[in-house]
């Protein structure tokens, strides 16, 4: 809608995990860092935690783009499934062949075969679970006891959590304390700082294509920070809000007051009990917004 106004390719601000809008902030890249570091050890399990919206699925799909040819990834990105339909998720992701109704004994047995093949061919398997707090316990011991395969040198499979913070309270069940002390990596996915989100805010818009001046004034960088507490999900949604009111009121450039508008419409019903003209405003300059488009369509 606001693209051409701008002078943007496309929308900057999407919640949609894309490579190519990831932003090496110090937490993300040392992050990433762990992972791959972790990763060509071969060995254990490996977790990153991060609360809602910091960014855990985009850091994910980063590190399988990034891990190189000796790896095999298998991705499963909702992992509340009991134990043999998560085995079978992991057959499918490595391309087992299995037949319609394969008992467990022989679904165990192809998985296993197919990890020594990929062995064999100098191939490392990681299995990378987002959402993991989600994983029921005895879906995490049978990973738990596939980890336990293993040639002279490696393991044959390595299991990297993404998760929220559940994840650890999860992991600290008496039944799963041998999979807990088997994490020989981990990290945790803080939010953004104050200047971090002045060039997490610039990088999104030179990837969208923006070659102008600043977009977002200081004042507006700074209430972003504050509304958002540093999580990126929330900025996002802010930043695109904040974009859609400028180009409602015909301006080039972000203020706080229309960063003010977009948190009254994003975050907490207790703040935005604080500001309650503010919700009206936001309503009334988005419908603008797209009176604005339809004229100029």
């Amino acid at each position: 809608m606001y693209s051409k106004h701008f002078g943007l390719r496309e929308a900057p601000f999407s919640i949609t995990p894309d490579t190519s809008y990831f932003f090496t902030s110090p937490h993300s890249q040392e992050a990433l860092n762990t992972l791959l570091v972790a990763a060509k050890s071969g060995e254990g399990f490996i977790k990153i935690t991060g609360e809602v919206g910091t960014g855990k699925t985009l850091l994910c799909r980063k590190f399988i783009a990034t891990i190189g040819p000796d790896f095999v990834t298998a991705y499963i990105p909702n992992p509340y499934l009991e134990p043999r339909t998560l085995m079978l998720a992991l057959a499918d992701e490595l391309e087992v062949p299995m037949e319609k109704d394969v008992d467990q004994h022989q679904l165990l047995k192809s998985i296993t075969n197919r990890l020594m093949d990929l062995a064999r061919e100098g191939k490392q398997v990681l299995l990378l679970l987002d959402e993991a707090q989600a994983i029921p316990t005895e879906s995490l011991e049978a990973l738990r006891l596939l980890t336990n395969l293993e040639t002279e040198k490696r393991k044959l499979l390595q299991i990297v959590l993404f998760g929220q913070p559940e994840l650890n309270q999860h992991l600290q069940a008496n039944s799963i304390r041998q999979l807990a002390q088997r994490i020989t990596f981990h990290y945790h996915l803080g939010p953004l700082s104050r200047d971090d989100i002045e060039y997490y805010i610039a990088h999104r818009l030179r990837v969208a294509g923006y070659t102008g001046g600043r977009l977002f004034n200081r004042a507006a960088i700074s209430r972003l920070y504050q509304a958002s507490g540093g999580i990126p999900r929330l900025v996002n949604i802010m930043a695109n809000k904040s974009l859609m009111l400028c180009f409602g009121e015909g301006k080039q450039q972000v203020t706080r007051h229309h960063v003010n508008l977009a948190a009254s419409d994003t975050v907490t019903s207790q703040q935005r009990a604080r500001w309650p003209w503010m919700a009206a405003g936001v309503s009334l300059l988005i419908a603008a917004c797209g009176l604005t488009w339809a004229l100029t369509k």
